[in-house]
């Protein structure tokens, strides 16, 4: 496994969201980005989570909610990938990912256009 410490994946993981155009980061709304060594037991390859409600289904009742939760997962993404610029590529895709999420962009959708 790639030997990264947390706060050198959470900077990587800084970095990838500072590369998400302006234009969409001021669409973006009531959402938190957070980095966790391991996903649920459930699912160990996850290498991220969107939870939450997308802009996409919010209407009138949407009010006074906590934030929408991005999660992307340390360990998980360390064990699949070589070398450093693996991981600086798997962050950066994966933060897109559930960013997309937050946008009501579906798996499918992510996949065709190589987010998957």
């Amino acid at each position: 496994m790639l030997e990264m410490t947390r706060e050198e994946f959470e900077e990587l993981v800084a970095e990838a969201l500072d590369r998400i155009p302006p234009e969409l980061t001021r669409l973006m709304d009531n959402v938190a980005v957070f980095v966790e060594d391991e996903p649920p037991a459930g699912d160990p390859e996850l290498l991220g989570l969107y939870e939450g409600t997308p802009l996409t289904d919010r209407g009138e009742w949407y009010a006074g909610v906590l934030p929408d939760r991005i999660t992307i997962f340390r360990g998980p993404t360390l064990r699949m990938c070589e070398a450093r610029v693996d991981v600086v590529r798997e962050t950066e895709i994966t933060v897109v990912h559930e960013i997309a999420h937050h946008f009501g962009i579906d798996d499918a959708r992510l996949h065709a256009l190589g987010y998957g």
